[in-house]
Parts: C-alpha cells; sequence; structure tokens
C-alpha cells in the first residue's frame, strides 16, 4: 500500500461506523492524528451525541492542560458526523466498525462495505471477542479485514489489539498496526482466537471477581483494592465490568463459554443484575453506584 516505514501515513479519510461509547472515542484518536474523519450512525441525534462527546473530552484535555487549543482545534477541523451511510465511506482508505456487538449486524455492514468499496480499503472491526474471520467472510476481498480492538476511554487507553485471521493480508495488518502507532497507541499482534488477549484474560478475571461477590469472599470495593494495590492493577475488576457494561460483559462471556468451556460459565449474579437492569455506569448501578454519571 506504502513503502513508507509507518503504511498508515497513506491513510488520508476514515470512516468510523458507530457513534456509541467505542465510535466516538475511535473518531477522537483519528481526528486527532490529522485524519479526515467521519462518524456515521442511524440517527442524526445519535451522531450528535458522539461529536459533542468529542468536543467535550477534548475541552476537559485543554482544561487540565494534557490538549493545546491548538491542537483540539485541529483535531475539531478534521471530524464531521453524517448517517448517511454512503457520505460517509467515500473516498476513505480504511472504515473502523463500532457497532453494537451482534454478529448478524456486523456480517451485514461488512456485507455492504465490500460491495461498495474496492479491495485496497482496509475493513476494520472493534470487537472484542467475535470471530473476525467469521466477520471478514461477508465481505468480499476478506484478506482486507482485520481486528482493531480499542479499549475504553479510547483517547486515553494505550493499548489497541490488532487482530489478523487465516487469511488477512499482511498489508492490512500492517496498515492497522501503523494506525495505531499514528495515533499514538501502542498496538500488540494477536491471532484470531476467541476472546483474542485481552478479553479472554479479562473476562476470566472479572468472572472471578464476580463470584467471589457472590460467594461473599469480600465487597466489591475489597476485591477491586486488593488487585488495583496487590497486583498494580489501574482499576479492579469490578469497577472496569461497570465502566464497560454488565450486560457487554456477559455477553462475551457466553460466548467464550461457548467457544472455550465451562470455565468462562458467566455467574448466576451477573445474569440477575443484567436481567434486573444493573448494567453499570450506563444506568447508574452495577457493583457501584454511578446514579451521578447516569444523571450527567
Amino acid at each position: 500500500m506504502t513503502t513508507s516505514s509507518n503504511p498508515a501515513t497513506s491513510i488520508q479519510r476514515a470512516a468510523v461506523l458507530g457513534a456509541g461509547t467505542m465510535g466516538h472515542g475511535i473518531a477522537h484518536v483519528l481526528s486527532a492524528a490529522g485524519i479526515d474523519t467521519r462518524l456515521f450512525d442511524i440517527s442524526e441525534d445519535a451522531v450528535a451525541s458522539g461529536l459533542k462527546k468529542v468536543t467535550g473530552n477534548l475541552d476537559k484535555g485543554v482544561a487540565r492542560g494534557k490538549v493545546t487549543e491548538e491542537a483540539r482545534d485541529a483535531a475539531l477541523s478534521h471530524l464531521s458526523g453524517t448517517s448517511d451511510m454512503d457520505a460517509a465511506i467515500d473516498g476513505v482508505q480504511i472504515v473502523i466498525e463500532a457497532v453494537p456487538e451482534r454478529m448478524d449486524l456486523k456480517k451485514k455492514i461488512f456485507a455492504d462495505l465490500g460491495a461498495k468499496l474496492g479491495a485496497d480499503v482496509v475493513l476494520a472491526t472493534n470487537t472484542s471477542s467475535l470471530s473476525i474471520l467469521e466477520i471478514a467472510q461477508a465481505a468480499a476481498s476478506p484478506e482486507r479485514v482485520v481486528g482493531m480492538h480499542f479499549f475504553n476511554p479510547v483517547h486515553i487507553m494505550k493499548l489497541v489489539e490488532v487482530v489478523r485471521t487465516e487469511v488477512t493480508s499482511n498489508d492490512a495488518a500492517e496498515m492497522a498496526l501503523g494506525l495505531a502507532r499514528r495515533m499514538g497507541k501502542e498496538p500488540i499482534d494477536v491471532r484470531d482466537a476467541p476472546g483474542f488477549a485481552s478479553s479472554r484474560l479479562g473476562i476470566a478475571i472479572g468472572m472471578e471477581a464476580i463470584r467471589m461477590v457472590e460467594e461473599k469472599v469480600a465487597s466489591p470495593e475489597d476485591i477491586d483494592k486488593a488487585m488495583t494495590l496487590g497486583y498494580g492493577f489501574p482499576m479492579g475488576p469490578l469497577k472496569l465490568t461497570d465502566l464497560v457494561g454488565l450486560d457487554v460483559r456477559l455477553a462475551i462471556a457466553d460466548y467464550l463459554k461457548v467457544e472455550l468451556g465451562d470455565r468462562f460459565d458467566p455467574p448466576q449474579l451477573l445474569r440477575d443484575m443484567v436481567e434486573r437492569g444493573e448494567l453499570g455506569k450506563k444506568s447508574g448501578k452495577g457493583f457501584y453506584s454511578w446514579e451521578d454519571s447516569a444523571r450527567g
């Protein structure tokens, strides 16, 4: 795609599909890297909300002295939003999909992208656990499909898992690795396997922490403190579960149970909390109270 040391330098325009928690964060770091970025969602309200969150995060960065006003303004000049898919993907070199974790939805989107975009356009999915090969097989030229699994909050977290399938071309994988570095991230190169590297380990720890709450071994706060102070985790597994969403973690655990066996069987407590609507920060309650955050 290019002979430069970083093949991602050829990327001038990108589209992000999905303006939710992950999508708007990915659009943020793309635009901050000087790439013209179009944020797409199916509703104008969702697009507007995503753009507003990017602006808010950049403003917070300025207020904290982490981002200059010039850098904020430059990032926003590279960012736009639309609810028109064709407009979003026009002229792009890469598309990053960040829609909900539903295989049927992702396959539909990749089939559409494969039909509309040339084989030289890299198609990336932000899935945290679903089979990328299955997603890729829905698209024309599945060799240009790669995983780019970002972490929340995207504009702060350094890690990106670049996941290659058995058919992913080296050009596509190198483009994704280079793009992650261009955005100031630290990529890891991972084979397409259930849960990849991070979700598989993260879910294992998270499920065991929930079992410990279920068995009244200790409070959520003390279990998290054990991991932050004892093992140097930046955040405890239960608070992280609240931030990711209990429903999201349950869906991943159910998938990993099917693929890898009963060691990923979700605790009944997690199922009960999701059924009650206790989804973590986004609902105002999970293992912690987030009522002020949910209202905001």
